[in-house]
């Protein structure tokens, strides 16, 4: 937990929000009223002023708030779903200079704060990534029934390029807009993201540039999703650079599509980008700006607006598009032309990172799909379920394979097997023994034979493999369980054949409730051709149960105890005594998981085949009755 610091409060507000789509709205107006001094807040100190004064918070304070707010207040929405409150407070201290601290409490504690989203999975915002990077202090208070985050911002101690500048540098008209005029302080700088509209924009480049570039590099190489790189490039560009932006991307074979628009006025956002999605830019567009004409839907305050559009260009590849409008004459002098250049060249590499990504990831994804079935084969008078948990982070598949399918003539044959290792090689050969199982097979070999000529290949796969450096590859070890069973349309059960090659032995449960193992383990596939596997037979009565699992199971550890010591994973398959194929396979994977302390750090299989009990079995529907 980290408290939030105790600091005198000139004033304190807040306001409750439900859990909605409006909620970061809502939440941003509310910033923006109490900030800009045209609000009247509640809970404030006796003898201390109700509201701000006008002009009394930096505007790129203000700015800034509203950007962390909004981020934390859908950060709330998504992953607590509770009703929100939004506590802002106003400090001032002779050594810090003015400060806002504003509070996001939600009443869901137990569900933590998420430090980033992820893109893969379409969640939405940044997390804690632009607090970290634009916040001055931040923390999570932990309560028994609430969760408070928090952020400070503060004036005086701003890094310079940051939002937040001295309060005397800009005044705010009632409208909450920049004035055109001088401060009241009479030739005092205006704030930041005041100073290309008033002809500072060398200075402020000189001044604040270096800083800015070094945040947008920063926050943008954690992205890996170019919708997530436009989103936040155009938060970052609005207000500090711009008034309004928008963000073409380029598709393949379809040329440029309107990726983001982000307006400061955010009832303008959506007919900007009704009118932006008319005009697509030319192949115009060169390094250095080329003016735009200016959109109607931007508005047109006073003397009307600017617009430059410049290229998102890397590697001698056009990615896209980058438009920028202020109300007012942009004066384009040099250093604000090099500033938004290195800006783009900093969007474009981040696109052209996020698209390298996907488009391995999308590779990956392919590949993985082929390791397994897409359904398990359905086995008349067999009830059957499978658990699948790959360990490596964003693979849906790992080094556990699995396998049902029809051998013809009433038989079946089904496989769970492990590779050595969690890396794309073992992947590759939980592909080989997939579908070589499934050759075999297919071509009349017996469970014996099947494994004797799999060992052979596994073998000689091994001894030709060679490494990237053209050096002789680790061997691959592969444990597999292998059998076959041909179901007895008369007695309701199931012949079977099963042989393990170096696999945690199957668990052949009875009605009564004894548990047995259904062979013995052989040595593991690819150490010796010369190995010889021997299948065990057994009869599957009905209501009797046969468990495979992967070591995963077994040897989830718990200290120096695994859950399969002193017959673990019996007793564990005779507490699920009585439940489906299905249910039965989920309590397993759940026992696995709650029997050790930490995360489950291998694979995690689960094959289960169940015989139903004769009266089960035997059921069957009623018939229709006759038509007439």
């Amino acid at each position: 937990m980290i408290p939030l610091p105790a600091h005198s409060a000139e004033f304190v507000c807040s306001k409750e929000l439900p859990a909605n789509q409006l909620a970061s709205a809502q939440a941003r107006r509310f910033l923006r009223e109490v900030l800009t001094g045209r609000m009247p807040t509640t809970g404030t100190p006796p003898g201390q002023d109700a509201t701000p004064a006008p002009g009394s918070v930096p505007q790129g304070l203000v700015d800034n708030a509203i950007l962390l707010v909004s981020e934390l207040v859908t950060n709330a929405v998504v992953y607590a779903g509770t009703d929100i409150d939004v506590v802002c407070r106003l400090e001032r201290d002779p050594d810090t200079g003015v400060a806002v601290v504003v509070e996001v409490v939600d009443r869901h504690p137990s569900r933590g704060v998420r430090a980033a989203a992820d893109a893969r999975h379409g969640e939405p915002g940044y997390g804690l990534q632009l607090v970290s990077a634009i916040s001055q202090a931040w923390g999570v208070t932990y309560r028994r029934s609430e969760k408070r985050v928090w952020f400070r911002l503060e004036s005086s101690s701003a890094e310079p390029g940051s939002a937040a500048t001295d309060a005397t540098s800009a005044r705010t008209g009632e409208s909450g807009g920049p004035e055109a005029g001088p401060a009241e302080t009479g030739g005092a700088r205006p704030p930041d993201h005041l100073a290309l509209s008033h002809g500072y924009a060398a200075e402020w480049v000189d001044r604040s540039g270096p800083s800015f570039l070094a945040e947008t590099s920063e926050l943008l190489a954690g992205q890996l999703d170019q919708g997530m790189v436009a989103a936040l490039a155009a938060q970052l560009l609005v207000p500090r650079l711009a008034d309004w932006c928008g963000i073409w991307l380029k598709s393949q074979g379809r040329g440029l599509k309107l990726s983001r628009v982000w307006h400061v006025d955010e009832r303008r956002i959506v007919p900007l980008r009704e009118e932006l999605e008319r005009i697509a830019p030319s192949a115009g567009i060169r390094a250095g700006g080329t003016p735009w004409p200016w959109p109607e839907s931007a508005g047109s305050d006073r003397a009307g607006g600017s617009a430059f559009a410049f290229p998102l260009t890397v590697r001698d590849m056009d990615v896209g598009v980058l438009l920028l409008g202020r109300t007012g004459q942009l004066q384009m002098t040099d250093a604000v032309v090099r500033m938004v250049d290195d800006v783009a060249r900093r969007v474009a590499q981040a696109v052209y990172t996020a698209r390298q990504y996907t488009r391995q990831t999308t590779i990956s994804v392919a590949l993985q799909r082929r390791q397994l079935p897409t359904t398990l084969a359905s086995i008349a008078g067999i009830d059957t379920a499978i658990v699948y948990e790959p360990h490596g982070e964003g693979q849906t598949v790992g080094g556990d394979f699995y396998d049902i399918f029809p051998k013809g003539e009433g038989r079946w044959c089904f496989l769970l097997g492990d590779v050595q290792g969690k890396d794309p090689e073992a992947m590759s050969v939980t592909g080989l023994a997939r579908h070589l199982v499934r050759l075999l097979a297919r071509e009349g070999h017996g469970v014996e034979s099947v494994l004797d000529r799999l060992n052979i290949a596994m073998a000689e796969e091994s001894a030709e493999a060679l490494t990237a450096d053209g050096e002789q590859a680790a061997t691959r070890f592969l444990s597999l369980l292998y059998g076959e069973l041909a179901v007895d349309p008369v007695l309701a059960g199931a012949r079977c054949r099963v042989a393990s090659a170096g696999h945690p032995p199957p668990l052949h449960m009875f009605a009564d409730g004894r548990v047995e193992p259904a062979c013995e383990p052989r040595m593991l596939l690819g150490i010796d051709e010369g190995a010889e596997f021997r299948a065990s037979s057994f009869y599957l009565a009905p209501g009797e149960t046969l468990l495979c699992v992967t070591d995963g199971v077994t040897e989830r550890r718990r200290g120096n105890w695994q859950l399969d010591d002193e017959d673990g994973l019996a007793d564990v398959l005779r507490q699920g005594m009585g439940l489906g194929a299905k249910a039965l396979a989920e309590h397993v994977r759940r026992a696995a998981h709650d029997f050790g302390t930490g995360p489950v750090e291998d694979d995690l299989s689960v094959l289960v085949l169940q015989a139903p009990a004769v009266d089960a079995h035997m059921r069957r529907a009623p018939e229709p009755p006759p038509r007439a």
